[in-house]
């Protein structure tokens, strides 16, 4: 199954920790996700990976463990660019609600800032 990738998608920032490993490991590796989109996300990593790398990333949203298989598109000097390769609608419903646990934990952030302005003034 592939998502349509004619523009790119909006990124949403983050920082959350992951592990990962190559498709080909036995070990799982930490990492972090520094930002996403429903069709990727930027991964900062200490080990070496090259572009066409299969990797698969295991994040937890909400207390439970989610898996998604993802490939290198691109490296960079502290991490690589990642996309997607879900193979099914449950891959893209994971995708779908890392995106809104990440929107919810910072609107709920925004409230409680709108909270303390309100209280000041």
């Amino acid at each position: 199954m592939e998502i349509a990738n004619e523009t790119p998608a909006t990124r949403i920032p983050l920082m959350l920790e992951i592990k990962y490993r190559k498709s080909y490991a036995r070990t799982m590796d930490l990492g972090q996700l520094k930002n996403l989109s429903v069709t990727g996300a930027f991964l900062e990593h200490s080990q070496p990976m090259q572009e066409n790398d299969k990797i698969q990333l295991l994040f937890t949203v909400g207390g439970r463990e989610r898996t998604i298989l993802a490939q290198i598109i691109w490296r960079g000097q502290t991490g690589s660019g990642v996309q997607f390769l879900p193979s099914n609608n449950r891959d893209i419903q994971i995708i779908d609600d890392l995106i809104y646990f990440v929107e919810s934990k910072r609107e709920a952030r925004r409230e409680i800032v709108a909270g303390i302005f309100k209280q000041a003034s």
